[in-house]
């Protein structure tokens, strides 16, 4: 490869192998299709879904599997990466979509308890770092290595379902920034920072909350799994000479 077409846009992921964590989930499945879409053979990395096998075999193309593990469990995620590395040989992009989140206004203090901001910072920020630790040298060995996390406009605007989320996603987007600059050049490092989604994400948020946030959304909607999706398809494929930044997909939310 000379060095003029060295992250150069491509149109098809043919030969790439995906592993989404989390990849059952709402934006991490529609993230699966679209890698799936473009040809990339996509492993679905998930905790125990039952529902696993079926949501493979709704993904286009051929070659896809699951592989269950725990984002908090660090010699579960190395044995998926093994198991990963047996039966498809490498992994060319990750996707870290697993998370979870619990509302708890910002003024709340007391409500933000301390078993609560451990969890959420073992999942939303351990969890993601550790996987990342787990299949690193996979996407290095690949020598054109894509990492993409789920991050939330949360991270810099302070604004989230709880403080602790906030905070998760600020360390998931500055380590992720260290990152980029250690793995390079043979793994690129990016952040997909989306406002309110149309999903179940954050419990309690229906019709009425989606509703309210639409009318003060610069674009008018909230945003669809698939419009996230879209950007993970993005750069894995058209954002290729980007590293160690975030794509903000929000409709202007942020502003």
């Amino acid at each position: 490869m000379t060095q003029a077409s060295t992250f150069a846009p491509q149109d098809r992921l043919d030969g790439k192998v995906a592993v989404i964590a989390g990849g059952t989930g709402a934006i991490g499945h529609a993230s699966a299709r679209r890698l799936a879409a473009r040809g990339a053979r996509c492993v679905l990395l998930h905790n125990g879904d039952p529902a696993a096998a079926s949501r493979v075999g709704e993904l286009p193309g051929e070659g896809h599997a699951e592989v269950r593990a725990s984002i908090t469990d660090s010699p579960a995620l190395k044995a998926a990466a093994e198991r990963v590395r047996a039966d498809f040989g490498t992994c060319h992009i990750l996707v870290n979509s697993a998370g979870y989140t619990k509302p708890v206004p910002a003024a709340d203090l007391e409500g933000l308890t301390d078993e609560l901001i451990d969890d959420i910072l073992k999942v939303n920020f351990r969890g993601v770092f550790s996987t990342i630790r787990a299949f690193a040298p996979l996407l290095k060995e690949s020598g054109d290595g894509l990492i993409v996390t789920l991050s939330s406009i949360a991270a810099f605007t302070g604004v989230g379902s709880n403080l602790a989320y906030v905070a998760a996603k600020a360390s998931v987007d500055v380590v992720g920034e260290a990152l980029a600059r250690v793995l390079a050049p043979q793994v690129r490092v990016l952040s997909v920072s989306p406002g309110v989604v149309d999903s179940t994400f954050v419990p309690g948020r229906g019709a009425d909350f989606n509703a309210k946030t639409a009318a003060t959304t610069p674009l008018g909607r909230i945003g669809t799994t698939d419009d996230i999706a879209a950007a993970v398809e993005a750069c894995a494929t058209s954002l290729r000479f980007a590293t160690g930044t975030r794509i903000v997909v929000d409709g202007g939310r942020h502003l």
